[in-house]
């Protein structure tokens, strides 16, 4: 049974792929196979445009305070079915949509991928992780190698000028002070807010 959509607090989840450019070494998939009360989210295969849309049907949407890209992989990696789900979700429910993510969707699509959000996706929320692109490497450990630090901050300041709500992260526990400080510092460079996450075991 594939898992598309899962209920976490007041939102509602997508899972579109379980593809993924990284091999973080604190992701959660590496530990369970699903969210809250989700199911597995290992999918038996990508769902098509028509079988995501589907799903809405068996969910009450008024309940849902926004609707957030993320699953088992990186939702850049179906960055075609994202867009028009985005754009059906609007047309449709006109709730807020959000997308978690890597940052690394340009190398993912080998295109500038910020523009196609305009007017679909109200927040971003990219994966900061570490103010230190050596330690960035060694955290996240992603397939493009040495310039993913630098595309992920790229893609986060293109964001600023087509996404009104743009957001790097960090996990508590996992950043000193002064680390955080720097983290702060480097997100109001770019133009984004900042934000630390709770650890989710």
């Amino acid at each position: 049974m594939n898992t598309i959509l899962y209920e976490v607090h007041h939102n509602l989840y997508v899972n579109l792929t379980n593809k993924c450019p990284c091999a973080c070494t604190f992701c959660l998939r590496q530990t369970r196979d699903h969210m809250e009360n989700s199911g597995s989210l290992w999918l038996e295969h990508a769902p098509s445009i028509a079988e995501v849309l589907a799903e809405f049907d068996k969910f009450d949407m008024s309940k849902y305070e926004e609707v957030v890209f993320c699953g088992f992989g990186e939702p850049m990696e179906a960055l075609d079915v994202l867009l028009e789900t985005a754009r059906f979700i609007k047309e449709k429910y006109q709730k807020p949509i959000r997308i978690n993510t890597n940052g690394l969707g340009d190398f993912i699509n080998k295109k500038e991928t910020a523009p196609l959000l305009k007017g679909l996706v109200d927040t971003v929320s990219i994966s900061l992780n570490t103010p230190d692109a050596e330690e960035y490497l060694k955290l996240v450990r992603p397939k493009f190698g040495a310039g993913s630090y630098q595309a992920m901050l790229d893609f986060a300041g293109k964001c600023t000028k087509y996404v009104p709500n743009v957001v790097m992260t960090t996990v508590a526990t996992t950043l000193n002070e002064e680390e955080e400080a720097r983290c702060a510092e480097i997100c109001k460079n770019v133009g984004a807010s900042y934000r630390i996450r709770p650890w989710e075991d």
